[in-house]
Parts: structure tokens; C-alpha cells; sequence
């Protein structure tokens, strides 16, 4: 069993052409021993965005705090605290920050895919 905050897990900052602003952590992984899922936090700075992607594998967000909007089917859709988003497996996405303070999320995905 692992019991710890989110500031134990070492933070990755991406600050590159397609990611803007965007801080992870992985909170829950292969080093712990989950051989199913990781859950990964996500910071993003005010005008943050991750880069518009698509993948293999589905994944699950949570979004804890700050408001912002998901990229779905070519629309963006608001997000605020308290929303769940699933996205499937090969659905282009991206998530950016709309608002004035950090957008916090925790992200799901399989074990399998890197991590962060």
C-alpha cells in the first residue's frame, strides 16, 4: 500500500511547442507496484495547454480545481471542478486552462503507456 501527498511525486514540467504551461506527477505507477492503471495530477499555468493528441488507450479525468475546457469532436466543452471527462481510445482531445488561477486534474490511463 502507498499512502502520500501529491508533493512526495517529483513534478515534470512540459513547456514545449505543442504543450504550454503544464506541470505532472505521477501519483501511482509501476514503481509502486500497479501493475493496472497509473494516476497521473496535472497542473496547468493560466493559458496552459496540453498538446492535441490522440492515443491507443482510453483514460479517465477528474477535474479538482480551476476551470478550463476539453477539446472534443473539434469543439471545446467548459470544465470546471467536480467534472468527470472520459476520453476513448484514438478521440483526438487536448485540455487548456481558461481561467485565472492553476486547472488541477488527476488522469487515469492503463498501465502500459509512459507514464508521463
Amino acid at each position: 500500500m502507498k499512502i502520500a501527498t501529491a508533493a512526495d511525486a517529483p513534478a515534470t514540467r512540459f513547456e514545449n511547442a505543442p504543450a504550454k504551461g503544464v506541470t505532472g506527477r505521477v501519483l501511482i505507477g509501476k514503481a509502486d507496484g500497479a501493475d493496472k492503471f497509473c494516476m497521473r495530477l496535472f497542473e496547468l499555468d493560466p493559458d496552459g495547454h496540453t498538446p492535441k493528441h490522440q492515443h491507443d488507450w482510453e483514460h479517465e479525468i477528474f477535474i479538482h480545481a480551476g476551470s478550463g475546457a476539453v477539446l472534443r469532436n473539434g469543439q471545446w466543452v467548459p470544465v470546471q471542478p467536480g467534472t468527470a471527462v472520459f476520453i476513448p481510445a484514438n478521440e483526438e482531445h487536448q485540455i487548456r486552462n481558461t481561467g485565472d488561477a492553476p486547472l488541477v486534474f488527476i488522469c487515469l490511463i492503463p498501465a502500459g503507456p509512459p507514464e508521463l
